[in-house]
This record gives C-alpha cells, sequence and structure tokens, in this order.
C-alpha cells in the first residue's frame, strides 16, 4: 500500500499495483512519473492524480465514449516502450478540461495505458484536434 496526499480527495491510500508509471511523464510535467485513476461517482469518467503532486490531476474519458468511431494508430516505438503484447491489455484516455459550460476533449495528447504492466505514455497526435462538446453533462456527469 502506498499513501499520499492530493489537494482535491484528502489522503488516499491505494496499493502499488494501481500506480501508473509514466517514464517520460506527461507533457509539460516529465518530472511526475506516477498516476493513479480514480473513479468519479458511476461514470465514465475517471480522474487522473498524480501520486508526486497532490495538486495535479486531470479529468480524463475514453475517447470511444465521446466519439465511436475514434480510431488511433501506435507507433511501433510507443507498443515497444510500453511492452505491448496484445490490444487487450491497452486503454486510451482523453484528457477532459472545463471551459465555462462546456467540457473541451483534448484528442491531440491521447494518454495510451498498458494495464498488464500498469506503464503509459502521452502520445502526440499531430492530425487529431481539440476538440470542443456541449452538453456533456448530460451524456457523461449524470448517469
Amino acid at each position: 500500500m502506498i499513501e499520499f496526499d492530493t489537494s482535491r480527495f484528502g489522503r488516499l491510500r491505494v496499493e502499488e499495483n494501481r500506480i501508473i508509471h509514466f517514464p517520460d511523464g506527461l507533457v509539460g510535467l516529465s518530472h511526475l512519473k506516477r498516476y493513479v485513476l480514480l473513479d468519479y461517482k458511476d461514470t465514465e469518467i475517471k480522474w487522473l492524480q498524480s501520486v508526486d503532486d497532490p495538486s495535479v490531476a486531470f479529468i480524463v474519458v475514453a475517447p470511444f465514449v465521446l466519439d465511436r468511431n475514434y480510431e488511433i494508430t501506435l507507433p511501433a516505438q510507443v507498443t515497444e516502450a510500453l511492452e505491448i503484447k496484445d490490444e487487450g491489455e491497452v486503454a486510451i484516455l482523453v484528457i477532459l478540461r472545463v471551459d465555462g459550460e462546456r467540457l473541451l476533449a483534448n484528442f491531440q495528447g491521447p494518454l495510451v495505458i498498458n494495464t498488464s504492466k500498469m506503464k503509459g505514455y502521452q502520445l502526440i497526435v499531430e492530425s487529431a484536434s481539440v476538440v470542443a462538446y456541449n452538453n456533456l453533462n448530460e451524456s457523461l456527469v449524470e448517469k
């Protein structure tokens, strides 16, 4: 077990095997390597909470929840770095940001996680964009 403080959730105690290691960190936060996923109520939304900085947490969701046609091709270097052997051990998440009445989904920086090895990588996708979704409260938050 590991215990750590957070600014949003107070003191957390989680099993070590729930820690996701991002060897390169996230864009702009390369010094923060360890995160944990926390459920948000009974919804598809999760929090990605830094273990090493109590004030860093991101709202995340699987991109397929927002766009059923979402597709991503992982570069060989990412599958090798994350030791991905099977498609079933991959989770893809996008970071959401609240902007007034809207939620913005960042499809340019999806998070790729090997759920077997608990290793993650933030992929930079040149052709994607930051997509704004209105009224996500109805479809995501109020289940």
